[in-house]
């Protein structure tokens, strides 16, 4: 087992039966038990543990390695003596009760190794209704840090770690807590990392909610023993972290989580003498933490919950506990008070003057969501003609100010166009219970390219569309499209316009990956020559051995008339077109051309379209030659021999010694 790639550290007490599945899951790893060690400390269970344990040495004799000891009240100790006897290049710990999904390590190890990262987070999920964290892993993290992601609101050790980090620094577990002691190991890991990486698109780490509830986070209720943890989790920020948006990112999740849990959790069921010291402390724990300029980064929520502790105010803080748990139970959002432009939560307390709680606590401006649907979205000609809903959540739609917005991607030129505002009635009926009308949420709206830059014709671009959505005095802007009707298309139309410029290509498309509308004119992204298709199947006519058949598909949804046409060149400077008329409504067309009525030459060919060709392709090497006679002379017309990669047919008088001679051979 020395020299193993992971050591896998267990800490295990009264674990039955989930340390059998635990290690289990651990064997059957697809890094392969030769790679591993796995290290059970047994913290002096009294439930047939140990016997498990010597069963699986047993079964696993070149994997398990198994350490007893006298209970030590924690999980701190046990890991401690696990990695002490560690050898592989990383660890990883796993509590008793959990168990590895089977490619978990694997996929670890490889990330690390891949991108030089010293910490691996592998995705986690719950099991028997327990709660997982889940923002971290939205995606795949290659290489990441604890100030630019989502990392720092796990921090349970239940993750890969490059050995030599741990042993550097000489992080340990902390023996005197019996909570949040893995906080501390795991933040000062994350400080001193070279570099973390997030494993999303796998089931790493299965976290099991034990039937007898014996997870010891949920067996190690009240408030001292967070506030034992939590000022050494802030001394450890201001010690490592220098002032700014690196340690306020960090201090967001404490002032948010600890606090939310610690007052929802614990402070509410201790006795009111202890509550009002348990106060007292939390203020000072986190005074160093919070200063004004966190504010926009707070959920109005967290600001009013800070405010009523930083100012002790007891009755106040278990009063909001008490509204946020029916809060939470309610299907309907919190009512707001709209006023000049914001919108204040109606929060307990709210204007309340004996209290004077200012109102940037209620202030959920910048939350408040936006809905919108588009049900039209359609060019026709120059004019594009929109027409959805949109209105701000919980804020009536009273004195609409709706409006189009125009940007252009690069260069930010912004147009604001205005809409019409038409009824929606029974819009909303089916959220918050119905608390709330929106019943002027409606809207429609033409861009006119020719017009739409304050009276003059919009210039080439990429032009995103927005609704800035407005009411009482509020307005939002959100790009639209991402939700939208089933019959309103997202996939991209070209058409090409007769303009007082010229002929222009414009396309209204979603991008992606979030489906939003962009308008585009010129060809930035979506060119039209890819859009003119020819055939490969030149041949002639069925019936009408000199007229040559070319077909192909035009993917343009408009264009003008007669622009299309078929165009040869004889190479002297004479050029003869062929309009292409019947195009199918699936953009299918074909065009004749009478090669009797070419003069003599070599003719190459391409479909036109305005300043846009395709070349057409070469004739096929077996087409039979035409023949026919001209002023009782005859004729051919033929593929060119040898060319094979171009269009090039040979029209010419039939030189009559040589036919003659020919034949007589």
């Amino acid at each position: 087992m020395p020299g193993a790639t992971v050591s896998v550290v267990i800490a295990a007490y009264n674990a039955m039966p989930y340390l059998t599945q635990c290690i289990g899951s651990v064997a059957e790893q697809s890094i392969g038990r030769e790679r591993l060690e796995v290290i059970v400390v047994d913290d002096g269970s009294t439930d047939g543990t140990a016997d498990e344990l010597e069963r699986l040495k047993g079964v696993y004799p070149d994997m398990l390695r198994v350490f007893r000891q006298k209970n030590s009240g924690g999980p701190s100790a046990p890991r401690n003596v696990g990695l002490d006897h560690a050898t592989g290049t990383f660890v990883f710990f796993l509590d008793a009760d959990d168990r590895l999904g089977p490619e978990a390590l694997e996929r670890m190890v490889r990330m690390a190794e891949e991108n030089g990262t010293d910490v691996v987070l592998g995705k986690m999920v719950g099991v028997g209704g327990r709660g997982a964290p889940t923002s971290m892993f939205k995606r795949n993290q290659p290489r990441t840090d604890v100030f630019s992601s989502r990392v720092y609101w796990t921090l349970n050790p239940m993750k890969l770690f490059r050995r030599e980090l741990l042993e550097r620094h000489e992080l340990r577990f902390p023996t005197d807590l019996a909570i949040g002691e893995d906080q501390l190991f795991v933040g000062a890991a994350y400080l001193h990392a070279s570099g973390i990486s997030v494993v999303a698109d796998y089931d790493c780490l299965y976290w099991v909610q034990r039937e007898d509830d014996g997870n010891i986070t949920l067996r190690l209720k009240g408030t001292q023993r967070r506030l034992q943890f939590l000022p050494r989790m802030v001394d450890m920020i201001l010690e490592l972290v220098p002032p700014g948006p690196g340690r306020d990112h960090l201090a967001h999740r404490h002032l948010t989580v600890e606090v939310q849990q610690l007052l929802a959790g614990h402070l509410v069921h201790e006795p009111r003498e202890t509550q009002l010291k348990t106060l007292d402390r939390l203020a000072e724990i986190i005074e160093p933490l919070w200063h004004e300029g966190m504010n926009d980064q707070l959920s109005a929520m967290a600001r009013l919950r800070l405010h009523l502790v930083r100012h002790r105010m007891l009755d106040e803080v278990l009063e909001l506990v008490a509204f946020e748990k029916r809060l939470a139970r309610s299907k309907a959002a919190t009512p707001v008070l709209v006023e000049n432009g914001r919108a204040l939560a109606r929060y307990p307390f709210l204007r309340d003057p004996e209290r004077a709680i200012p109102d940037l606590c209620y202030d959920v401006t910048a939350q408040l969501g936006l809905r919108h649907r588009v049900s039209r979205a359609e060019m026709d000609g120059g004019v594009l003609h929109l027409a959805g809903h949109g209105y701000l959540h919980r804020v009536a739609t009273r004195d609409v100010s709706t409006e189009l917005v125009l940007r252009e991607r690069d260069s930010k030129t912004e147009y604001r166009l205005p809409v019409t505002h038409t009824a929606t009635p029974g819009l909303g009926a089916d959220e918050d219970e119905g608390s709330y009308e929106y019943d002027l949420a409606g809207f429609e709206a033409t861009v006119d390219i020719a017009t739409a830059a304050d009276g003059e014709p919009l210039a080439d671009g990429l032009w995103d569309i927005s609704l800035a959505v407005g009411a009482q005095g509020l307005s939002k802007e959100v790009r639209i499209g991402s939700k939208r009707a089933e019959n309103v298309s997202g996939e991209p139309s070209t058409r090409v316009l007769v303009t007082g410029e010229g002929l222009r290509a414009v396309t209204l498309y979603t991008t992606k990956p979030y489906g939003n509308f962009t308008l585009e004119l010129g060809e930035l992204k979506h060119k039209v020559r890819p859009l003119l298709r020819v055939d490969k199947d030149i041949r002639w006519a069925d019936g009408s051995p000199t007229e040559l058949r070319v077909g192909g598909r035009l993917g343009l949804a408009e264009h003008p008339a007669d622009a299309l046409a078929l165009a040869l060149e004889d190479g002297t400077g004479t050029t003869v077109t062929f309009a292409v008329r019947d195009i199918a409504a699936d953009g299918a067309f074909h065009v004749t051309v009478p090669v009797d009525a070419l003069p003599a030459g070599v003719w190459t060919g391409e479909l036109r379209l305005g300043p846009w060709a395709a070349p057409l392709p070469a004739l096929p090497a077996g087409l039979a030659p035409a023949k026919w006679r001209r002023l009782a002379l005859p004729w051919y017309a033929r593929p060119l021999p040898g060319a094979t990669d171009r269009f090039a047919l040979k029209v010419a008088r039939t030189d009559l010694v040589k036919a003659l001679t020919n034949r007589l051979r």
